[in-house]
């Protein structure tokens, strides 16, 4: 029955900070935009601009000096 002298305080501990998280998540914007993360992996890579080097081979056979 003592045990309950414990738990209850930490219990309501434990919620305090929760609340306090969500609400700190909520003024940070956390949840602004909760479908464009899904979707970013599927969308097609933007083009290559011609301005931008080529990326370095790493499978041709040229040695280096």
């Amino acid at each position: 029955m003592n045990i309950l002298l414990v738990l209850i305080p930490v219990t309501a501990l434990v919620v305090i900070v929760g609340v306090a998280l969500f609400f700190w998540a909520v003024n940070h914007q956390q949840f602004d935009d909760l479908d464009t993360p899904g979707t970013l992996p599927l969308l097609d890579e933007p083009a290559a601009d011609a301005t931008t080097a080529p990326a370095e081979n790493p499978t041709s056979t040229t040695s280096k000096p």
